[in-house]
């Protein structure tokens, strides 16, 4: 079964399509009635790039549940390590414990939730949680065990094809900003500037012709929330993958109003990531090592041979050595087009 799992993941390079594949995988190994699957932020851990089939669920509720799911301290994975987790054996057997199944979940008959977390030492590079619905049917304790032993392949996965995301397609795209989305304390849409939908739109694609879900916003939204209520201390942050090289960063803050501060509304910003927003993700999602990291932040500093080993205490020889190791691990050839993957277009 993990040898099927690892199969799989070795033959997606893009992170929807090996979802996908995985999620089917999956459906056939354990089986499950809805699932939620986001992509992390994998300094901050703030969910984005969702994948979700919830069948009953209205749209409207949507940003409850996300909501409920930052504000719930059960099972929440930021507190996880890697692995698998069910709500039936966190809350033994009392699943009223989560905030999220007592306000909503019961309301649809669901019954356990699988909690898997794709964690590494690099950082957290997403969670999925697979919903059971009808009574009795909970996930056994072998589904659960078999279910933490295929998160490590599929994290090793996720965080190659962030890593792939860098490459550069020639495409400059437009302009991110300003691009600002105003949502209520209870994260309904308020209002916008004129450029958000467009790139809410190619952020979660819509089908056919509704207008986009802004899950984005309303997980850094729901973030911030985590945070005033002392759930989760992360920053209301997420840098999100865009379309070829191109990574945006969304934050979510309060508007500033008369007390009391939990009435008033979020903004949430989309702009381009920064040099050092992409730097810390180039490093991260390619598996660098602490010395690497520190020459590639040199180098990206404008730094030549000579100055990178004065920099690192080292000779000319290690530096190299220490490049043709950074080469074989993100595919770049040279230093070029190690600099351009990592300023992005």
């Amino acid at each position: 079964m993990v040898e099927r799992v690892a199969q799989i993941c070795a033959a997606h390079d893009d992170e929807r399509p090996l979802r996908i594949a995985l999620l089917d995988e999956l459906q056939h190994l354990v089986g499950f009635d809805a699932f939620a699957w986001l992509l992390t932020d994998p300094e901050t851990e703030v969910g984005c790039a969702p994948l979700a089939d919830v069948p009953g669920l209205p749209l409207l509720r949507l940003p409850e549940l996300i909501r409920l799911k930052y504000l719930t301290s059960v099972n929440r994975w930021t507190g996880l390590g890697a692995g698998a987790v069910t709500l039936q054996s966190a809350t033994r057997g009392k699943p009223s414990w989560s905030l999220a199944w007592r306000e909503l979940l019961v309301d649809y008959g669901v019954t356990d939730v699988a909690s898997l977390v794709f964690r590494d030492r690099f950082g957290c590079w997403g969670w999925l949680d697979l919903w059971r619905t009808g009574p009795g049917r909970h996930f056994t304790e072998a589904e659960t065990t078999l279910l933490a032993a295929l998160t490590s392949p599929i994290c090793d996965a996720l965080r190659r094809c962030q890593a792939g995301t860098f490459k550069l397609d020639g495409s400059e795209g437009a302009q991110a900003g300003p691009v600002v989305l105003v949502l209520s304390p209870e994260l309904t849409v308020r209002a916008q500037t004129a450029e958000t939908e467009e790139y809410l739109r190619m952020l979660v694609p819509p089908d056919a012709d509704r207008p986009p879900v802004p899950a984005g916003a309303y997980n850094v939204a729901a973030q911030l929330l985590a945070v005033e209520a002392g759930i989760d201390p992360h920053l209301p942050s997420a840098r999100v993958h865009l379309t070829g090289g191109r990574w945006l960063t969304l934050r979510a803050a309060r508007i500033s109003g008369p007390p009391p501060q939990e009435q008033s509304d979020i903004a949430v910003t989309i702009e381009r990531a920064s040099s050092t927003q992409r730097l810390d993700l180039f490093v991260r999602a390619h598996g660098l090592s602490e010395r690497e990291a520190e020459l590639v932040r040199h180098l990206a500093a404008g730094s030549d041979t000579r100055r990178l080993a004065q920099q690192m205490y080292v000779s000319s020889h290690t530096v190299q050595d220490h490049l043709k190791s950074i080469f074989a691990k993100t595919g770049a050839r040279n230093r070029r087009t190690l600099l351009a993957r990592i300023t992005g277009p």
